[in-house]
Order: structure tokens, then sequence, then C-alpha cells
């Protein structure tokens, strides 16, 4: 098959050509709608769980200014996206915009490098999760062998489990579910920052940047950089917004306006997040998975407020729990996509019968999800989330920047604006925050992608159905 007849495969050929796809969304969504769906996509995880990590071991109170950094990487990744969404009317995944614009071996590199995104993201929310839920019980007086949590981490492994059973019998999230969870989310974050700000001691406050430890990425400005490339992980899912481009209005208007809008108040919000946690709690004293319920306990300890402690854990609670959900659900449908385009076995493609959901698939993504949040530290894994997605990103500059030449006519219902300047910038500062992680972490994404890349040779191309259509 040529490149023209896998741009058709993939529906670009079919929106420029004006047939079915290019009008099948009907344009519903006004500005504030899609600014919306980009606050409750990014307020997440990340915040619940990492931050602490990453100011308490590289940039210390400075973690506002990493924030500041994630925020104009997604920014500019987030024009990039919403052209591609808007261009490429198939299911929003990097995997399917690659296979469209860069080919098969690029998609599939990008779809095993997914897995870094969803199923490690997945295992480290758990961990996080695992600490809220420690906390939480502590509340009521049950104490967790520290053995089933720190050599085991058995509860992370548990809301794997059970989250991957509820998958597999066909639970779903309703629209009316999702918004009660932005709306958990987002009161649990503004209760926070509302009533813990009382609590706030400035003199935590300073230094703001602590001077570096004489080692790259432990403080100074070094600690900034690698602190944005940790906290990156409470960005991931902002591209959710690109994927409303094709129910926009106005999309040449209200698409950069709605990720630009939704970053900030996000931005926003993390920064005073932070604040607000460092200001309470030391930040030398952060590096645990669950950081605003160590700060809520120190508002609870100091003021009588034991029972906004428990509204916070299981607010965080909540929210984690569809997180995970969310990703468990995600890394099965880029698996499904890649079975059936012949890149994987077709046991990641078969769907049962009578439940209608990839059963195979999903439990054994579910087991090593499990066996991962079990055994791995939460750094670790935050780590390897945020520089497989960063790959992602790239690649998704990069698809723009591409098409801009090779498809110049093909029709797009929004355009990045300034190209080439701001896919080089998103590219640029992407290619920065990787370089702020550490080596080793760069050391397991080679080995990761060699990896991929052997499984590729080995599987993949001889069973590709871009390669032997007749099969």
């Amino acid at each position: 098959m040529d490149r023209q007849g896998m741009l058709a495969r993939k529906s670009i050929a079919q929106t420029a050509a004006g047939r079915p796809g290019d009008d099948a969304m009907q344009k519903t969504l006004g500005l504030p709608s899609i600014i919306a769906i980009g606050v409750g996509a990014i307020i997440g995880a990340g915040i619940f769980v990492l931050t602490g990590t990453a100011a308490a071991r590289y940039a210390g109170p400075a973690v506002m200014l990493s924030f500041v950094l994630g925020g104009i990487v997604c920014a500019l990744v987030g024009l990039c996206y919403a052209e591609l969404a808007a261009m490429i009317p198939v299911s929003g995944s990097t995997y399917s915009y690659t296979y469209a614009t860069l080919g098969e071996v690029f998609a599939w590199m990008i779809g095993w490098d997914l897995v870094l995104e969803y199923a490690m993201g997945a295992a480290t929310v758990a961990v996080g999760w695992s600490g809220y839920f420690v906390s939480l019980l502590k509340e009521v007086g049950i104490t967790i062998p520290p053995i089933l949590t720190e050599h085991v981490n058995l509860p992370a492994a548990a809301i794997v489990g059970l989250l991957t059973l509820l998958l597999v019998g066909g639970t779903k999230e309703s629209a009316r579910l999702n918004n009660v969870m932005v709306a958990v989310k987002l009161v649990v974050v503004l209760a926070f920052i509302a009533v813990g700000i009382f609590s706030v001691d400035p003199a935590h406050w300073h230094p703001l940047v602590p001077a570096n430890a004489g080692e790259f990425g432990h403080f100074g400005a070094s600690g900034i950089l690698r602190g944005a490339g940790v906290v990156f992980f409470a960005y991931i899912g902002f591209d959710a917004v690109s994927t409303a481009a094709q129910e926009a209005k106005n999309p040449q208007r209200d698409m950069p306006a709605g990720i630009l809008g939704s970053l900030a108040i996000s931005t926003v919000l993390y920064i005073a997040v932070a604040a607000v946690m460092t200001g309470i709690v030391p930040y030398d004293q952060l590096n645990v998975p669950d950081p605003i319920a160590k700060a809520v306990d120190v508002i609870g300890a100091n003021g009588g407020w034991g029972w906004f402690s428990l509204m916070v854990k299981i607010g965080a609670l909540t929210g984690l729990t569809t997180v995970i959900l969310v990703l468990l659900y995600g890394q099965t449908r880029i698996f499904f996509t890649m079975a059936e385009d012949g890149l994987l076995p077709t046991v990641f493609a078969y769907v049962h019968p009578k439940l209608g959901t990839p059963i195979r698939s999903q439990l054994l993504i579910g087991a090593v999800v499990a066996g991962i949040a079990a055994f791995v530290p939460i750094d670790i894994l935050g780590e390897m989330v945020s520089i497989g997605t960063l790959a992602a990103f790239i690649l998704v500059c990069t698809a723009v920047l591409y098409l801009r030449r090779s498809d110049p006519d093909t029709k797009r219902p929004f355009r990045v604006p300034a190209v080439p300047w701001i896919p080089v910038a998103g590219i640029g500062v992407c290619l920065l925050l990787m370089a702020g992680l550490p080596g080793a972490t760069w050391l397991r994404l080679i080995v990761w992608m060699v990896v991929g890349l052997g499984i590729y040779l080995a599987y993949g191309r001889h069973h590709s159905t871009l390669q032997h259509p007749a099969r």
C-alpha cells in the first residue's frame, strides 16, 4: 500500500475530499465547553501524587516554577494536537496520528512508547492511590502493616486488579459519572487551597530556589528543570482538548483559546496547590506518595480540621480511581488498534462475544500493571511516564511539520499558527524537559524502545495489514 493509501486508511484523504467524516461530528461545542473539557482532563492524578516528590528531591518550593515550564510545553504541543485531531477524524490517539503521517515503523514505536504513558501511568497512580488509601484507613483507626505497602505494595496491586475486573465485565464511565468525578476533583483542589492558605508558614518558602546540591537536577536552576520533567505527569490528559476539534463551533478561534485557557487555569491551580503544600510542610518532608494528605494532616493537627482531612482523602481517592480506570481502558484500546493493524498478536484484538470487551488483553495488561505497581517505586514510574509521553509529543509536533510539506492542500479545520516556529519550539522544549530527567531514566527508555523495535522486526512487519493486505 502506498503512502496515499495509508492516509486514506486513517481517513485523511476522506477528510480532504469532503466525504463523510468531514462533517460527521455536530458542531456543538463553544469556548466555555472546550475549556471545561480541558480543565476536567488536566486536573487529576499528577497534582495528588508527584508534586511532593518533585519538591522534596529536585526543585524545593520552586516546584511552582516547574509547573509553569510544564504548562508552556503543553501549550505548544496542544496546538499541534488540535491540528491533527481536526485533520484526522479517527480515535484521538498519537498512534493513529503517527500511522497516518510518518508511517508504520514510527507508529509502532510510538504505540509501544504509549505503554509508558498508559500502563506505567496507571501503575504510578495506583501507588499514589495506595498512599491515600492507607492514610484514610489510619484516620479511622486501621493501620496496614508496612510490609504490605513498602516491600510489596498490596493496595496498589489490589485496586488495579479490581478495576481490571470491572472493565472486563463491561463497566464503563458514563458522561454523568465523569462529570461528577471532575466536580469532585475540582472541589478537593479548591478546598485545599482555600483552607490550607491559613496554615501556611512563609518561612517554608525561603529560599524559593534551594542551592544546588552539587549534582545536576538536585535543586538550583537544574532542579527546576528536572522538577518540570517530573510534574509534567500532572498535565497528561490535556490532549483530550484536541479531540474536541471536530465538534467545535469555531475551531479556528476556539481550539487555541480552549487549549491555552484550560492550561492557564490548570497551571494557576497547580501553582496555588504547590505553594500551599510547600508552605504548610517543609519541602524536604514531602517525598511521599500522598503529599496533599500529609499537608491536610498538618492542617488537622493545627486547627481541628480532622473532617477536612477525611474529605480531601476521600476526594483524592475518588479522582485517582477514575484515572486508573481510564488509563487501563485506554491501554487496551491502543493495543486493540495495533492488533487490528497486524502489529500485535490477535489476542489483543479478541472481543468477548457476550461481554463485548477485549477480555484477554484487559486481563493481561491488568496483571502486568498490578505487578509493576506492587514492586516499582513511584519516582521511577513517574519519570518513565513523563519521558515516554514527551517522546510521543515530539512526534506529534513532527507530524504537523511533515504534513504541512507533504499534504499542503489537505483541509485543516484548525491550523497551528506560526508554523514552523510553534512545532519546532514544541519539539525543543520537550527535548529540554527530557534532558532534565536522570540518565537512568533515559537508559530505561532506550532499552524499552530497543525491545519494542525487536518485537516489531520479529513479529509486526511480518503480520502487518499494511505490508500484507491480503492477510
